[in-house]
């Protein structure tokens, strides 16, 4: 069959689209923590002022965002929002913690384990959605989980848990997320997010918040801005990919660590047991994915 040689042949199909910014959500998220890390070099700043930083400049884009589309606040469900944006905030105060104790691969390996702890934490509160196969998926992967916390040393134990700790809220963060979407827009829980969790990081760390030097704004800005990009471009690229594709696109984050921190950041390189567990989470997220589909 020919083709008319005038007519224009798309570059991109919407759905290679979103996987390219699912990817690079991904990318993003990683090289946030890879920031933090390299600052740690030159100045001396508390994971708490990284993620105050990040939340401010959110807020201030979507502040910006709304004035610019004209668009009002609508809450309706205060306490999922609320909900949402509490267990955000310990979950990226966790996991900025963990990148600043313990290595860049193992905190961004535990981060990815959310979907794990929504699959359990869905099966207690959420009836409509228990599936068997799924929790035994997850019991899999939780094999994985302990082999990435099997620690050389003892205190390797307690940077880890932040890890985890970051993964176990994460979770309860995308629980009140699925259900806040039901009553609320994407602008209208982004605002509260940001704004709200500027907020009680200020409240909560006022003392590791000043002003700071170039070097020091330097680092701050660039961390919060991939943060932040990383953000969008995950809820921008889950238009138009589905939960498979979305699952095993978002999960790459392990990889990435896995593969990248020994290099770039002279992270140790994972052990034998520390690669068959992260391929077990990274395997696991991408069956919770299909099972979901």
């Amino acid at each position: 069959m020919k083709t008319d040689s005038l007519t224009p042949i798309p570059i991109m199909s919407s759905q290679v689209v979103g996987w390219l910014a699912v990817l690079g959500s991904a990318f993003f998220f990683y090289l946030a923590t890879l920031i933090i890390r390299w600052a740690s070099g030159y100045v001396f700043i508390e994971s708490a002022y990284f993620v105050f930083a990040r939340f401010l400049l959110g807020f201030a884009i979507v502040s910006a965002t709304m004035v610019m589309q004209g668009q009002k606040l609508q809450p309706k469900k205060y306490h999922y929002l609320i909900g949402r944006t509490v267990a955000n905030t310990v979950a990226v105060f966790c996991f900025y913690k963990a990148v600043a104790v313990g290595s860049v691969a193992e905190a961004n390996i535990l981060n990815m384990t959310y979907p794990l702890f929504v699959a359990v934490f869905s099966w207690f509160f959420l009836k409509g959605q228990r599936d068997t196969v799924s929790l035994c998926i997850v019991g899999v992967a939780f094999v994985g989980v302990w082999l990435i916390l099997l620690p050389e040393d003892f205190q390797a134990v307690w940077h880890n848990l932040w890890g985890l700790c970051s993964g176990i809220t994460a979770a309860f963060a995308i629980i009140y997320l699925n259900i806040s979407r039901r009553h609320h827009d994407s602008q209208t829980i982004l605002f509260f997010m940001f704004g709200m969790g500027t907020v009680i990081m200020l409240l909560f760390f006022h003392n590791s918040i000043f002003l700071p030097n170039s070097t020091e704004l330097f680092f701050l800005i660039s961390c919060s801005v991939a943060g932040v990009l990383g953000q969008y471009l995950l809820t921008y690229g889950f238009f138009y990919v589905t939960a498979v594709e979305g699952a095993i696109i978002s999960s790459s984050r392990i990889l990435f660590a896995a593969m990248l921190g020994p290099i770039i950041v002279a992270d140790p390189p994972l052990t034998i047991a520390g690669w068959i567990g992260a391929l077990l989470i990274f395997g696991a997220n991408a069956l919770l994915g299909l099972r979901k589909k």
